[in-house]
């Protein structure tokens, strides 16, 4: 190889490593390696490990009882949805946990790749149709209804333009309440923290520490955002008694890391 080409690919090469946007090239995945471990305080604090890099017994499919066989990458200590180019729950589909929470404390490092949307759901209702996201009308192919911590590449996704706002931006609570003005987001290709809590009927979202949304389930308030959004017609929404924890498949690339949960029910 000529000397000029040589130094072009070795150019090119350390460039694309380089790059926060690099995805990893389909192939074999690395030795199941575990990405954290439960301090002694966390564990007197009551915390448990939903995914800590090896096991995805916690999971299971909307659709089954079993984790899909597709879609989803437990490679390197990472959750990874693949992704559809963008069709929504067309590939593996969303995943929930097994336990129901009402009362919980979740934390979770989440990755997004350019253009990409997603979302950590709460109080999930599996048995819920779908709603379509442009008639707002039941379907038959969609993410499980739940209140959604949107994830969302806000510069390059079109939803962040959508709704009403900015409700459907990174932080917020999927088309109910915008996220505060102040978040900080990390840019696309490194980890957000997401932090959630839920206790009795207030609920609160933190986005790399910094407080997001506060809501109270069931208030004048909330109740006049869900009359307002494509929920509108489904009885009750967002004020069950308890519910499934989701990882969204919207059909985009995200990966997810140390999703610790602590169920705070009786305490």
């Amino acid at each position: 190889m000529p000397r000029y080409r040589m130094f072009a690919a070795i150019l090119a090469a350390t460039m694309f490593s380089a790059s926060p946007f690099a995805r990893a090239q389909p192939g074999p995945c690395a030795a199941a390696r575990a990405t954290m471990a439960l301090t002694p305080q966390q564990k007197a604090e009551g915390w448990t490990v939903l995914w800590d890099g090896t096991s995805t017994d916690a999971w299971r499919s909307v659709k089954s009882d079993r984790f899909p066989e597709h879609g989803w990458r437990t490679c390197d200590g990472l959750l990874t949805m693949a992704g559809k180019g963008g069709e929504e729950s067309r590939g593996g589909g969303d995943i929930i946990t097994r336990k129901r929470y009402a009362d919980f404390e979740l934390t979770l490092d989440a990755r997004l790749t350019p253009g990409a949307n997603s979302g950590v759901k709460i109080f999930t209702q599996p048995n819920l149709a779908p709603i379509d996201k442009v008639t707002g009308k039941p379907a038959a192919v969609g993410s499980a209804i739940g209140l959604e911590f949107q994830l969302l590449d806000d510069e390059r996704h079109p939803d962040a333009k959508l709704g009403r706002n900015g409700n459907r931006t990174i932080g917020s609570l999927y088309d109910l309440i915008p996220a505060a003005k102040d978040k900080a987001p990390a840019p696309i290709g490194q980890w957000n923290h997401v932090r959630i809590l839920s206790q009795g009927k207030t609920v609160t979202f933190w986005l790399n520490g910094r407080k997001t949304v506060e809501f109270e389930r069931g208030s004048a308030a909330f109740r006049e955002a869900v009359a307002a959004s494509k929920f509108r017609d489904i009885p009750g929404f967002g004020e069950w008694a308890d519910g499934h924890i989701l990882l969204q498949d919207h059909g985009d690339e995200v990966a997810f890391r140390n999703v610790l949960i602590r169920d705070l029910h009786g305490k």
